[in-house]
């Protein structure tokens, strides 16, 4: 069964919403809300990069699921959420939107630390970085 304070958890080949995030982690017993994105940048060790694909294996929102409930039971957390995107994303594209909201500051930062932390470890989601010199890279590839 799904862990309650885990609102929102998902793989989209839509565009990211921050505002959707926020949204779903609306809770007037919150009063620390920690929000990471991440964006794509024109850059990886020291080379150009001109835009990426992300792919997820099929259990991957399984798997996204089973670390914002892992995350959410080890943290004194009121709500949490995480959303990944996958295709072709263009440089500053939102890739990853996580967020967690608790009675404190100090445990919301604690646990967005480690459900973006865990995520990027565990979950099977994989980038293909396209370079300015036409070369391609697969990042967290098996």
């Amino acid at each position: 069964m799904p862990h309650p304070a885990v609102r929102l958890a998902a793989i989209s080949d839509e565009p990211l919403s921050v505002e959707a995030v926020l949204s779903a982690l609306d809770d007037p017993s919150s009063g620390g809300l920690v929000l990471f994105v991440g964006r794509v940048r024109d850059h990886d060790g020291g080379n150009g990069v001109t835009g990426l694909s992300y792919s997820a294996h099929p259990t991957a929102l399984d798997r996204l699921r089973e670390v914002c409930d892992a995350v959410a039971e080890q943290h004194d957390v009121t709500a949490l959420a995480a959303v990944h995107r996958v295709g072709d994303l263009a440089i500053g594209d939102l890739a990853v939107v996580v967020a967690t909201t608790a009675a404190h500051r100090g445990d919301s930062f604690i646990a967005s630390r480690a459900l973006i932390d865990t995520l990027k470890a565990e979950v099977p989601i994989w980038k293909d970085q396209t370079f300015v010199d036409g070369t391609h890279e697969w990042v967290g590839a098996p």
